[in-house]
């Protein structure tokens, strides 16, 4: 298939061959620093884990009807992919189209402004797919019983991180400056990680706090990865589901318009 120019091309039509480009670029990229970014995605969730696991789970030995450290193990997975993917974005992407002025060489090239936001989050929620499974790896090793549930967890990360992903090329593009985003860590992302259901259930909270959980992507994630292994629950994982879907499609159109801002005059 010939690929067009981007200034030739249909508004919206997505060339799968620029988008491959995109990713060939990110993965070649990526064997030159695989080894640190794999350590801090995997170790960090790892030693939360390990922590409120074994550190909480020796006050606490059962927790919604779960054992403590397993409740962990499945909660913290969305950890990994939240970690893995919305943080790359952020700050990678600033770099690139900031100091290195990467994203001016790739548009100088066949692709336009959504293919290349498709094509890093693509390879982003790759990576949180892989990432994601390390702490249920470890909780298997502590004792977490394997089902055969477990194996849609990748495909829940991917999901998730794609929306991530897209969130953190989007912050990168709408604030003006890389220290902004100290607030946006401390004001959003802090706040979500903590009220989604990973380290305790969200049923002792007030019901205000419960409500709006229902729109924290990452409590969507941590009920997916947890029915996963101790069994689907239908029609909530149906909406569990289609809310990742729908957050990763509304975050990928916010992380194109907020990069077209930035690169196209």
């Amino acid at each position: 298939m010939t690929t067009l120019p981007a200034d030739q091309r249909e508004p919206g039509r997505l060339e799968r061959s620029a988008i491959g480009g995109v990713l060939v670029r990110e993965i070649i990229n990526f064997s030159s620093y695989w080894r640190s970014t794999t350590f801090s995605s995997t170790v960090e969730p790892t030693i939360y884990l390990l922590a409120f696991g074994f550190g909480f789970g020796s006050l606490v030995s059962v927790v919604g009807g779960y054992d403590y450290i397993d409740f962990v193990a499945t909660g913290t997975v969305a950890t990994a992919v939240l970690f893995s993917s919305i943080f790359p974005a952020m700050f990678g992407t600033f770099i690139k189209y900031k100091f290195q002025h990467t994203y001016d060489a790739i548009l100088a090239a066949p692709v336009d402004t959504e293919e290349l936001v498709t094509g890093e989050a693509l390879w982003l929620a790759m990576r949180a797919s892989v990432y994601g499974c390390a702490p249920l790896l470890v909780g298997l090793v502590f004792g977490l019983d394997p089902s055969w549930g477990m194996l849609a967890v990748p495909a829940i990360n991917f999901v998730a991180g794609y929306g991530w992903a897209c969130t953190g090329v989007a912050i990168a593009g709408w604030l003006k400056g890389i220290e902004n985003f100290n607030y946006v860590t401390s004001a959003v992302i802090t706040p979500l990680f903590l009220v989604a259901g990973t380290f305790f259930p969200l049923t002792g909270l007030p019901e205000w706090v419960q409500a709006l959980a229902q729109l924290n992507p990452l409590f969507h994630c941590v009920q997916l990865v947890r029915h996963a292994a101790f069994g689907w629950e239908g029609w909530a994982d149906v909406w569990n589901f289609a809310f990742l879907i729908i957050f990763g499609l509304l975050m990928w159109r916010v992380a194109i318009a907020a990069m077209e801002r930035k690169l196209i005059d």
